[in-house]
């Protein structure tokens, strides 16, 4: 059994692909947790794009694949399944041939599930850090054919003008969208919760999390209201989109940015805040 380390401590948790099993994780430890997922993650409104891609690449048009996501590789996969499952094997076997690069931990566990691993793994879960990781063989790039599943809607142009820039075609692919989940009324009682000090933490884990909370409630009321609270993040990605906002972070994973981590995290700083 857990210690009760977070006992009398009322967590807020914005999650939606593990939310049940954040909740676990920060409960085991006695907090109370308040579930308000500000995201829904949706497949892509037209699959007709994403099964282009699927097929093309199933016939070799690329030489490299940058995965940013591992949702983005379920769902692709989840895609062939629905509409076209006699080319799932075809994608697999291109799959296995292709150069794999990856941007951080999730899109490499989503690899293993499938009994395959990264050529190449960014050392910073960034955009900029797989540039960077890039950057040193980007000879290797010319005249290869890129495909780059893509994080939600967002086009990534700093990493498309990248390749471009190598020599390297894109074929780029968003095999899912976010969508508002909870509605705007819970989300300002939420921030409401948190400007009265009802809020012990929020544990922030992607970024769109923060763009919908900042939509809903304005940045100044936003980054105000977070100063009275303990503002947690999975990484670095989501500890730079809240600093874009004027919003500190004050506990994240050190290196490997999971729930389980970011939740040990978490309890350490309550506990010493509480010591």
């Amino acid at each position: 059994m857990e210690p009760l380390t977070l006992t009398g401590r009322t967590i807020a948790v914005p999650e939606t692909r593990e939310l049940d099993l954040f909740a676990a994780l920060l409960e085991r430890r006695g907090a109370q947790v308040l579930r308000c997922p500000l995201i829904a993650i949706r497949d892509a409104p037209d699959p007709q794009p994403v099964l282009t891609f699927i097929r093309r690449f199933a016939e070799g048009a690329c030489d490299d694949l940058i995965l940013l996501t591992g949702e983005g590789l379920r769902r692709l996969l989840s895609c062939l399944e629905q509409h076209e499952p006699a080319l799932k094997s075809a994608f697999l076997e291109q799959l296995a041939k292709v150069r794999k690069i990856t941007r951080g931990p999730k899109p490499a566990r989503a690899l293993r599930e499938l009994g395959l691993k990264p050529d190449i793994a960014a050392e910073v879960p960034t955009t900029a850090g797989v540039i960077a990781m890039l950057e040193p063989i980007a000879y290797s790039l010319e005249g290869h054919s890129c495909g780059v599943q893509l994080y939600g809607n967002e086009p990534n142009l700093p990493l498309i003008e990248f390749l471009q820039r190598c020599g390297a075609g894109v074929l780029s692919v968003a095999p899912y969208a976010y969508a508002d989940s909870t509605e705007d009324a819970a989300v300002l009682a939420l921030i409401a919760r948190i400007e009265s000090r009802g809020i012990d933490a929020i544990a922030f884990t992607s970024t769109p999390q923060v763009r919908r909370l900042v939509a809903v409630g304005g940045e100044a009321r936003v980054s105000a209201a977070l100063r009275r609270t303990h503002v947690a993040a999975v990484g670095p990605l989501v500890a730079a989109a809240l600093a874009r906002h004027g919003i500190t972070v004050q506990s994240m994973p050190e290196d490997s940015f999971f729930l389980k981590p970011m939740t040990s995290a978490i309890e350490a700083a309550l506990t010493a805040r509480r010591d």
